[in-house]
C-alpha cells in the first residue's frame, strides 16, 4: 500500500556542477530528489529508473528505521531526519528519508516537505562544494540532517524557556500540554539519532566509504551526530526535570487550597454553631434578655477569632 502525503509532490533533479543546481531533466549521475511522490513519479522511478518496487514500499513506512540493504547491484539507506509537522500533539518529528542509488543512479525519497534538502543544495552552492561521488553525497546527507537536528533544537530550547517564563508567572494546562508536547518531540529525536548514529558507524567501516570519503568528513558527522543526540538528551532531561518540578508545585497548591478551605470551614464552623444553639425553641437563658442577639453575635465573633489566631498559628490559615 502506497502512502500519500497531504504535501503537494515534488521531484528536482540535481547536477553536481561546483554545487547542485537545479535541471529541467533527468541526466546521469543527477541527483534525482523526490517529496510526497504520486502515482506517476512512482511509476517512473519503479519503470523508468528500474529502482526496486519493495525499496520504495519500504520508505513508505512511516515507523521504518535507518538501516542499509542490497539488493541487484541496488543499495537502499533509510535515515530518519527531523521534520517541522503542525499538528495539535506534536510539531517536531523524524520520518524516513530514503536513499538509493546505483551506478549513475541517485535518487533520495521522503514522503513529507523538509526543509533539509533545499538548504543543502543552496550551502553547496555557496560554498562551491564538488562532491565526488555517491558515498560522499551520503555522508554529507547524513551531516546536513545532524545540522538540522541542531537548528530544530534550538527552536525546542527557545520554547522551552518561554513556556519557563510563562510557567513562574501562573500554572495552566495550556502550559503543561506545550511541555508534553516538546518532550514527544526529544524522544522521537533521540530514538532516531541512535538509530542514524549506529548505521553512521557501521557504514563508516566499511571499505567504500573509507576509499571514497575523507577522513575530515567522516569526523564531522560523527562530531555533528554526537553533539546532536548529546543537545537532544540534555533537553530531555530539562523538560523532564521541568514537567515533575511544576507538577509537585501543582500538587502542593493543591494541598495549600485545600488546607485553607478545610480552615475556614472549621472557622465558620462555630458560629453556625451558636446560632444553631440559640435558635432552637427550648429555654435557653437568653430569651428574655433585651440584649441578647447582639451578644451572641459578639461572643459568636470573639470565638471565631480565637479559632482564626489560633489556627493562623499553626500555619493551618
Amino acid at each position: 500500500m502506497i502512502f500519500f502525503s497531504t504535501f503537494a509532490s515534488v521531484i528536482t533533479y540535481y547536477i553536481n556542477n561546483s554545487g547542485y543546481e537545479v535541471s529541467d531533466r533527468w541526466v546521469s549521475n543527477c541527483w534525482t530528489s523526490v517529496e510526497c511522490p504520486n502515482e506517476e513519479e512512482i511509476g517512473f522511478l519503479i519503470n523508468g529508473l528500474d529502482i526496486p518496487e519493495s525499496f520504495i514500499s519500504d520508505i513508505d513506512d512511516n515507523e521504518e528505521r535507518p538501516r542499509r540493504e542490497e539488493e541487484d547491484n541496488w543499495q537502499l539507506i533509510v535515515i530518519r531526519v527531523p521534520c517541522h509537522r503542525n499538528e495539535s500533539h506534536i510539531d517536531y518529528t523524524t520520518v524516513p528519508f530514503g536513499i538509493i542509488m546505483r551506478g549513475d543512479v541517485f535518487v533520495t525519497i521522503c514522503n513529507y516537505k523538509v526543509d533539509m534538502i533545499d538548504d543543502f543544495a543552496v550551502y553547496t552552492i555557496r560554498k562551491q562544494l564538488q562532491v565526488a561521488n555517491n558515498d560522499e553525497l551520503v555522508m554529507r546527507l547524513f551531516l546536513s540532517s545532524s545540522v538540522w537536528y541542531l537548528k530544530y533544537l534550538k527552536h525546542i530550547n527557545i520554547r522551552m524557556m518561554n513556556v519557563e517564563r510563562e510557567l513562574q508567572q501562573s500554572v495552566h494546562n495550556k502550559e503543561i500540554l506545550e511541555l508534553q508536547r516538546l518532550e514527544n518531540s526529544l524522544v522521537y529525536f533521540v530514538t532516531s539519532l541512535k538509530g542514524n548514529g549506529m548505521l553512521f558507524y557501521r557504514m563508516a567501516h566499511t571499505k567504500s566509504i573509507h576509499d571514497n570519503c575523507d577522513e575530515e568528513l567522516l569526523e564531522d558527522v560523527e562530531i555533528e551526530l554526537k553533539q546532536a543526540e548529546d543537545t537532544t538528551n540534555i533537553y530531555r532531561n530539562i523538560i523532564h526535570s521541568m514537567s515533575n518540578s511544576y507538577s509537585s508545585v501543582i500538587s502542593n497548591n493543591i494541598n495549600q487550597t485545600m488546607k485553607q478551605l478545610t480552615s475556614i470551614s472549621i472557622v465558620m464552623m462555630l458560629p453556625t454553631l451558636i446560632a444553631s444553639l440559640y435558635g432552637m425553641n427550648v429555654p435557653n437563658y437568653l430569651e428574655e434578655y433585651q440584649f441578647a442577639f447582639p451578644f451572641i453575635i459578639v461572643g459568636a465573633l470573639f470565638a471565631s477569632l480565637i479559632l482564626y489566631l489560633m489556627l493562623k498559628k499553626r500555619d493551618l490559615f
